[in-house]
This record gives structure tokens, C-alpha cells and sequence, in this order.
């Protein structure tokens, strides 16, 4: 019988392919070079199988069976993290450390009233925040660093649980003077002839407002904003117009601008702000028992 790996090794194996370099990923397990490197080589040794090609390059390139003996080793972790949630959530509920992933368009106009909320309510919980674009955080979700996420739907959240917990409306935001800004609602279609920003590739509030306003943002602009900071003071220069999440205009964002904000007419758009976490997860009680919180933060 073939002896099975150790959680030591497999954490080797996983953080290896996760940075690509030997130094780096002794860095990330906190031993030496030499002890992670022995330790892939015990376990190539163990399982009588070539999980490194060592002939191409000094940096860490796995063979096909490497790179699938690599997810195999996430899900082998996945499961024995889980096998320790469960203790913890059934010793204490709601306590010890949670780590929350969230997206950069919703967190600093959030985390202000959500963090002081969550105190209050679960004094014993120990948060640690991660913020990154969705498709990142999803992926630190699969791969255990993360516990849950606020995210915000549509989007592409395959393998995971998720609650809705409140509709965040976009609102039409225009240049100050601009001739739209004389209306009390302002139409999709009449953006369509306007230039159009938007947040840069990667933000999932980007692909919701191409999703609002279809062939409106056809003539997008050739440059894109980082972060709704930027995109706002884009709008404020004239440079073209956008839809912006009322969360983040409620807490702030275009105070001082001159950006002129209207709603949108007849059913308008919206985002939708959820929890998500791993499918199967046994803390998925204790992640149920915090939207109530962050419902309340976001209305």
C-alpha cells in the first residue's frame, strides 16, 4: 500500500505551484529551502511519480501529473480544513478568526458601518479582510485562505453557496452642466450617444454595467478607470458618463465633484450584494447568521 502524503507535503506542493519558485514558497510555509525541497522530493520518492520536470529550468515546472496531483492536493487540504471548521463551529459559534474576502467597489463604502456592526453583534469574531476583484477572491475561497466573501451578483460564482442580502441601484452619473442633468430620471438609451466609462477589465461591476446598458456603452472610452475614485473624477472632468452603485454615492463618492447624479428610468438596474462560501462548507450557519448584519450596514 502506498504510504499517503502529509498535510505538510501537500501544503509544499500546493504553495510551490502557487508561487512558481522554491524560495518563495519556503518563504510562504515558513522553512527553508532545503526542507520544502526535500520535502517534494520525499514525496515524488513516496508516490513513485515525477511530479517536477527538474531538466528545464531552475524555477518549479510541474509535469502533467504534477499539475494534477496539485489540484488533487487543494481539494485533499479544502477537506481537512473543513474537518476543523467543524469542531470550531461546533464549539463556539461566531467566534475565533473569520476571514471575509470582499470586492473593492463595495468595501470602503461598507466595511465604515458593517465593522462596528459586526462587533456589536459577534464581539467574540476575530475578522480579517481580503480586498481583490472577484475572480481572485473565488479563487482564494477554493483554495481555503478565504471563508467567505461579500461579492455582488450577477457574476461567476460556480462551487459556491451564497445568500442575497440587499439590491444596490446604479444610478446615472454625468458631467456637472450636463444637459441630461435637466431631467429627473435619465433613460438607458439616452446614454447611448454619450462616451461611455467604465472600471477596467476585471472588476465585476464593470460586466453588470455593460449588462444595464448594452449597445449605451458602445462607445466606451479607450481608457479605463482603476477604482470608482478615478472613475468619478473622470466623469467630473467630462470626460463621458457612467452608472454608478448607490452604496458607493451614499457614502460619499461624488461629494464635492459636481458629478450630477440622476436615477434611472422605467426598471433601471441594479447589482445584487451577497455572502458567498464554499458549497458543503459546516460553518454555513454561522455565515446565514451574518447577513442579517451586513443587510442592515447596507440599508
Amino acid at each position: 500500500m502506498t504510504p499517503l502524503p502529509t498535510p505538510q507535503q501537500l501544503r509544499y506542493l500546493v504553495t510551490l505551484a502557487e508561487t512558481g519558485h522554491f524560495s518563495r514558497a519556503a518563504a510562504a510555509c515558513a522553512v527553508s529551502q532545503s526542507t520544502l525541497s526535500a520535502g517534494i522530493l520525499a514525496l515524488e520518492r513516496q508516490l513513485d511519480a515525477q511530479i517536477l520536470d527538474r531538466t528545464v529550468s531552475k524555477h518549479a515546472v510541474f509535469t502533467p501529473l504534477g499539475l494534477e496531483l496539485v489540484t488533487k492536493a487543494r481539494a485533499a487540504l479544502a477537506a481537512l480544513t473543513s474537518v476543523a471548521e467543524a469542531a470550531d463551529a461546533a464549539r463556539a459559534p461566531m467566534s475565533g478568526p473569520l476571514r471575509m474576502g470582499i470586492i473593492p467597489t463595495v468595501g470602503p463604502f461598507l466595511l465604515p458601518r458593517l465593522m462596528p456592526a459586526l462587533r456589536n453583534g459577534f464581539p467574540a469574531l476575530k475578522l480579517f479582510l481580503r480586498e481583490d476583484q472577484t475572480d481572485r477572491l473565488l479563487q482564494q475561497l477554493e483554495d481555503g485562505h478565504l471563508d467567505v466573501l461579500l461579492l455582488a451578483e450577477p457574476c461567476a460564482c460556480g462551487g459556491t453557496e451564497s445568500i442575497p442580502l440587499a439590491r444596490d441601484e446604479f444610478l446615472a452619473a454625468l458631467p456637472p452642466g450636463h444637459v441630461l442633468a435637466a431631467r429627473e430620471r435619465v433613460a438607458v438609451a439616452d446614454l447611448a450617444a454619450e462616451s461611455f466609462l467604465l472600471l477596467e477589465d476585471g472588476h465585476c461591476l464593470r460586466d453588470q454595467v455593460l449588462a444595464v446598458c448594452g449597445a449605451a456603452a458602445g462607445r466606451e472610452q479607450r481608457f479605463a478607470a482603476t477604482s470608482l475614485h478615478t472613475l468619478i473624477q473622470m466623469v467630473a472632468g467630462g470626460l463621458g458618463v457612467t452608472l454608478l452603485p448607490r452604496l458607493a454615492v451614499e457614502a460619499g463618492l461624488a461629494n464635492g465633484t459636481g458629478v450630477e447624479l440622476r436615477r434611472l428610468d422605467g426598471a433601471g438596474g441594479w447589482r445584487t450584494l451577497a455572502l458567498a462560501w464554499r458549497q458543503g462548507s459546516p460553518r454555513g450557519a454561522e455565515y446565514r447568521a451574518l447577513a442579517p448584519v451586513v443587510t442592515g450596514a447596507c440599508a
